[in-house]
């Protein structure tokens, strides 16, 4: 499928500027919303795990939107604990609805990393989603909600940053499924090709 060339712009959002990506599909058939890890911690919208879920979204049919969180990047604003950034992630999807208005009566996707999976777990109670791709969720570190049961939930064996054992603590009282990469850390470090693989074939089904 041909994808056309990145588009990054400044839009306005709830705290001021936001810095988005965007890249989109000969014919997308909705939005894939991505989010990205903690912004104290060095997350932005061109971390490599982010820019995988974007470039697969994008390869199977979707405007894969990444934005930065308010303070991160470009993005006006300060840091605020996941509740400011669940009202950006809201004023972006709402930003792409308009700019593809023929992809605005699907319900989008919501893709999120870690501390981007907490803050999708928030927008899942405004926005009702295709569905969720969590990859490294931050449970434990922030009240990551429940989600609905198709989520592809995908984690690595090796995460020191977010035990896989607290992860499956989480998704035991849902019975929610979660493929786990052997060995691997929490920044997928020479498994993006494998996300990418898993991803798409998670889809298909």
């Amino acid at each position: 499928m041909s994808v056309r060339g990145e588009q990054r712009s400044l839009i306005a959002g709830p705290a001021g500027q936001l810095e988005i990506a965007i890249n989109v599909a000969e014919t997308p058939r909705s939005i894939a919303l991505i989010t990205h890890p903690h912004p104290l911690q060095g997350g932005t919208l061109d971390n490599k795990v982010v820019q995988t879920l974007g470039k697969t979204f994008t390869a199977i049919g979707y405007v894969a939107v990444r934005f930065n969180f308010r303070g991160a990047g470009r993005s006006d604003g300060s840091f605020d604990d996941g509740i400011g950034e669940t009202d950006d992630a809201l004023a972006v999807l709402d930003f792409a609805r308009r700019q593809y208005p023929d992809t605005a009566a699907r319900p989008p996707v919501l893709a999120g990393f870690s501390f981007g999976a907490y803050v999708q777990t928030r927008v899942a109670r405004t926005i009702q989603p295709e569905r969720m791709v969590l990859v490294g969720p931050a449970v434990k570190r922030f009240p990551v909600e429940h989600v609905p049961e198709d989520t592809i939930v995908i984690h690595g064996e090796e995460d020191d940053v977010v035990p896989l054992a607290d992860v499956f603590a989480w998704a035991r009282p849902q019975q929610l499924p979660i493929i786990v990469f052997p060995g691997c850390g929490h920044f997928f470090h020479g498994r993006l090709p494998q996300l990418q693989r898993v991803v798409t074939g998670m889809w298909q089904r």
